[in-house]
């Protein structure tokens, strides 16, 4: 779905009949495997939707427009984010290999210089690293190639959707970086090799209309062959749900369809309504590829064989038709053998995988349990030596003090006594002198 133009400097896509919604991929066909060059892009255009709906839905693309640039090997898909052989950046500010992504600058917008660049130079201390530069100022630290990808021949990769993209090969940058650095167009015979463009045989490509009964191998078929042919193309609606899974859309649960015809329920128009078909068909026939028409029904009819090879009417165009019938090669059932072997190992990896963890979280569980137990009866052991602490304390406190009410009891009994014996003293003392003073009277 990418559109080149202005001698492929300037790239756009299609952006109507269901379009708008998947990401467009473009690799260029020059690659590094030394030395230290960089390349340009600028979003030129955010182009408006000619029908939003679906977007913000569960299940619809996350934004409208966006670019994602980097590096991927010469055999990986044209999306980018599909593959672990993809290493790039996209304007959110994440930096990803493959499916997995981790935030490592600030984003990047329209008009905005984006500069890419592919460190392979074996004698720099960032040897096997890519960084990004936004308007000649780097945005993030040197980030390591994987090592998978390393030693590997690197192609510039772009993934794109709703906008209109600007390419600078070189042979100057649009921004200066700080340091010098070679335009990836102008790099070394010795640093970069050049693909070549897939071509037909005899000048002639190849359009394979595979004829056979629905659901007795094709698909199965359709995969080996296109395993041992990578430079084919499969037309078919499969391989359109696959793109849009890719662009972040997942079809909704509804009935019907089947491996030829799948149910399309995004709830998006251009896609439910058969428009993206019409769309790819149309395109399908304008663009020399080697190509497999895979439908199933359709090839089983002579009319509907007919209207399928009418959009291949160019002169450039070999029409082939390849019966998938009757007794499978050996080799084709060697590989299916081989896959179902392999799908059923897959099965029984994650039924022990699932029953390791489940004894992993059931130990757990068990041990959290028991320690919880434990807590708790400690909790309960220390609650309990508190509160005898508290009893025992009570007491002492209740015993203190009866022990000084005693005593002022006491103290107060004896003062009681004291005063009561000095008042009869007293009071003899009075009585005795009463005594005297009557005697004297007497004398």
């Amino acid at each position: 779905n990418v559109i080149p133009t202005m001698g492929g400097k300037v790239l756009a896509s299609l952006t109507d009949g269901g379009c708008q919604y998947l990401i467009a991929g473009a690799r260029a066909n020059v690659g590094m495997k030394a030395g230290r060059y960089m390349f340009e892009t600028r979003i030129l255009e955010v182009l408006p939707l000619p029908d939003a709906a679906g977007f913000g839905r569960k299940g619809a693309p996350a934004s409208k427009a966006m670019m994602s640039v980097g590096f991927s090997t010469a055999g990986s898909p044209l999306v980018l984010g599909d593959s672990e052989e993809q290493v790039f950046f996209d304007t959110d500010g994440s930096f990803c290999v493959g499916k997995t992504r981790r935030p490592v600058c600030r984003k990047f917008f329209r008009d905005q210089t984006v500069g890419v660049l592919l460190n392979l130079d074996t004698k720099s201390e960032n040897n096997n690293t890519i960084s990004l530069f936004i308007d000649g100022v780097r945005a993030c630290h040197p980030q390591a190639l994987p090592e998978g990808l390393q030693g590997k021949m690197l192609f510039p990769h772009l993934a794109f959707r709703n906008v209109k993209v600007l390419t600078n090969w070189g042979p100057e940058p649009i921004k200066a970086l700080p340091f010098k650095c070679r335009m990836l167009g102008t790099a070394a015979d010795a640093d970069a090799v050049k693909a070549k463009a897939p071509e037909g045989k005899d000048g002639k490509y190849e359009v394979v209309l595979p004829v056979g009964f629905p659901d007795e191998g094709t698909f199965e078929w359709l995969d080996s062959f296109l395993e041992q042919n990578p430079q084919y193309v499969e037309l078919s609606d499969r391989k359109i749900i696959k793109w849009a899974a890719s662009s972040g859309m997942f079809s909704g649960k509804g009935r019907g369809g089947s491996i030829d015809k799948p149910a399309f329920n995004y709830g998006m128009p251009g896609m439910d309504d058969n428009s993206i078909r019409i769309i790819i068909d149309s395109v399908a026939g304008l663009m020399p590829r080697n190509y497999v028409v895979m439908e199933v029904r359709q090839s089983l009819c002579e009319a509907d064989r007919k209207e399928i090879l009418k959009r291949f009417s160019a002169p450039c165009f070999k029409k082939v038709a390849h019966v998938v019938m009757g007794e499978p090669t050996a080799d084709y059932k060697k590989v299916q053998h081989e896959k179902i072997l392999k799908e059923k190992q897959a099965k029984s990896d994650a039924a022990w995988r699932a029953a390791k963890a489940d004894k992993k979280r059931k130990k757990e569980t068990e041990k959290k349990a028991k320690q919880f137990l434990e807590l708790r009866k400690k909790m309960e052991e220390e609650k309990q030596k508190k509160a005898e602490e508290a009893k025992k304390t009570a007491e002492e406190a209740a015993a203190k003090k009866a022990a000084e009410a005693e005593k002022k009891k006491a103290e107060a009994e004896k003062k009681t006594e004291g005063e009561e014996k000095k008042e009869g003293e007293e009071k003899k003392e009075e009585e005795k002198k009463d005594e005297e003073n009557k005697e004297d009277e007497k004398k």
